[in-house]
């Protein structure tokens, strides 16, 4: 509920940079990463009470059309910045986007807790979500129809998978989308044949599948994320318009502190450094 009210207010009180308050900072974006960063600005504004961080969700997507269109300070995204989208900043502001890796994550796939299955192959995982494995019988599980859950194509999360897991094809047709991360979990969590994909910090009520390569099951654990071996691990990405400056570097410096990274990892995500 704090953190429903606190994304209200937020929305709110959003307000364009060009005419923010003096000490403002609008931050917008990944879903996967907006409960990072609300921690993050808490613990910020609690030591820099004269400055005042917004920070909204919405997608990847939709955090880096604000920053082209310039509604937000920062955008949070969870794949890097396309091509297209740094063109179409550049055409605006002559100069590319300021990338900055914040942290890191593994994507992962839930599945209900009963479900007795622990671990499935990469190729597994995109024929369910392409639609060529449609019951769980055919991977292992029981006699049962497969409910895929997805996110909506303006996450970042949505992308990785795309390109990551089903090497550019198109989701299926039956794929449920879902708004955000926590309502594939909600979802998951209450359909006992659901399959869903989010950031592993969302990973409560539900279980995480290992990803199998070999005879091995890699499960997205922090070790296995910080090195890279899980499959599905990635940075996760703050974009600004130029080289942060004033209150802007000045939060973008404590999230990469050894502190702000350590709150990274007390919420469930990774450090990046």
């Amino acid at each position: 509920m704090k953190t429903f009210i606190a994304s209200l207010a937020s929305l709110l009180l959003l307000v364009l940079p060009g005419s923010s308050r003096a000490g403002t900072v609008t931050v917008k974006g990944s879903d996967t990463l907006v409960i990072l960063g609300q921690r993050w600005a808490e613990e910020f504004m609690k030591k820099n009470p004269n400055t005042k961080l917004q920070v909204t969700g919405g997608g990847s997507g939709v955090g880096l059309s604000a920053l082209i269109n310039g509604t937000t300070d920062i955008a949070m995204s969870s794949r890097p910045i396309k091509d297209t989208e740094n063109q179409q900043l550049s055409a605006r502001t002559k100069t590319k986007a300021t990338e900055i890796a914040v942290a890191k994550d593994g994507v992962t796939f839930y599945v209900n807790e009963s479900n007795k299955l622990d671990a499935l192959t990469a190729e597994q995982l995109r024929d369910i979500y392409l639609g060529d494995i449609t019951n769980w019988k055919d991977v292992g599980g029981p006699d049962a129809p497969i409910v895929v859950y997805s996110r909506e194509n303006s996450s970042g999360t949505y992308v990785f998978v795309k390109d990551h897991v089903l090497k550019g094809e198109d989701y299926t047709p039956s794929a449920q989308t879902l708004p955000g991360t926590a309502a594939v979990v909600n979802a998951v969590a209450k359909e006992k044949n659901g399959i869903g994909y989010g950031g592993a910090a969302y990973a409560k009520g539900i279980k995480e599948l290992k990803v199998l390569q070999g005879k091995e099951a890699i499960a997205p654990s922090e070790a296995n994320i910080k090195s890279g071996k899980y499959p599905l691990s990635r940075e996760l990405y703050f974009y600004l318009r130029a080289r942060p400056e004033g209150e802007a570097k000045a939060f973008l410096d404590y999230i990469l502190s050894p502190e702000g990274q350590a709150l990274a990892t007390k919420v469930g995500y990774f450090p990046v450094k």
